[in-house]
């Protein structure tokens, strides 16, 4: 392949965000030290719910990237500081991971890599939101503008995929059956994911019931009443 020249991927799924990771999991297998912030994609069709589920159509994507891009290290003091808070973190507890960082367009993205990522991740993501949290608040009280983001070997982009692909199926449920669809408990950020994925639909609408932790999504079908 010649200097210059783009690496581009086709993929697809059931929702534009799980074609979009399937993309992305090729161009990093193509490209090694793939720099994710490179990555740009194309929708080619954001897919097709038939009637009660029958008609499926996949969403499909093309994703590419510069040649030769490769991952970028750490750039600007928000970026070293953020590296550094989630670093003091990850050690407090006990999680063995190296952890890199860099600046674009006013955010930092903070990614770990190691053996001990599933301590750090947490179950369903709640450690790992609640450090991106801390992160972002300790930002703003140092004065910084920059918004963190916190992510673990690709652990967002499976988990937006994946939160998107639930949402889509329990809209098809609601709108088949005419019933509410009550979601597992989830947290305030996984929340929000459903919540985007299902904003646009006609169909259905979306309203978060309980208490934390324990609070859930619901979705249901519009005009129910009818």
């Amino acid at each position: 392949m010649s200097s210059g020249v783009d690496v581009r991927v086709e993929a697809t799924g059931e929702t534009v965000g799980e074609a979009k990771w399937s993309a992305l999991r090729e161009l990093e297998q193509l490209v090694p030290g793939l720099d994710r912030e490179q990555v740009a994609f194309e929708i080619l069709s954001e897919g097709e719910r038939g009637l009660l589920g029958v008609g499926y159509t996949p969403a499909r994507v093309v994703a590419s990237v510069p040649h030769g891009t490769a991952a970028g290290s750490a750039s600007g003091e928000g970026a070293n500081d953020a590296r550094d808070f989630v670093e003091r973190v990850a050690t407090a507890i006990g999680a063995s991971v190296t952890v890199s960082a860099r600046e674009r367009e006013g955010i930092v993205t903070v990614t770990c890599t190691g053996e001990d990522l599933g301590l750090f991740i947490g179950k369903h993501g709640q450690t790992i939101d609640a450090i991106q949290y801390l992160a972002n608040a300790v930002a703003r009280a140092e004065g910084s503008e920059h918004e963190v983001v916190v992510d673990a070997a690709g652990y967002r982009a499976r988990r937006n995929a994946s939160l998107e692909a639930v949402a889509n199926r329990s809209a098809r449920l609601a709108t088949a059956t005419r019933n509410a669809v009550e979601l597992d408990p989830m947290t305030p950020v996984e929340r929000k994911i459903v919540h985007e994925a299902l904003k646009g639909d006609p169909e259905v609408e979306t309203q978060s019931e309980g208490s934390e932790p324990n609070r859930y999504v619901v979705v249901l079908p519009r005009h129910s009443a009818d």
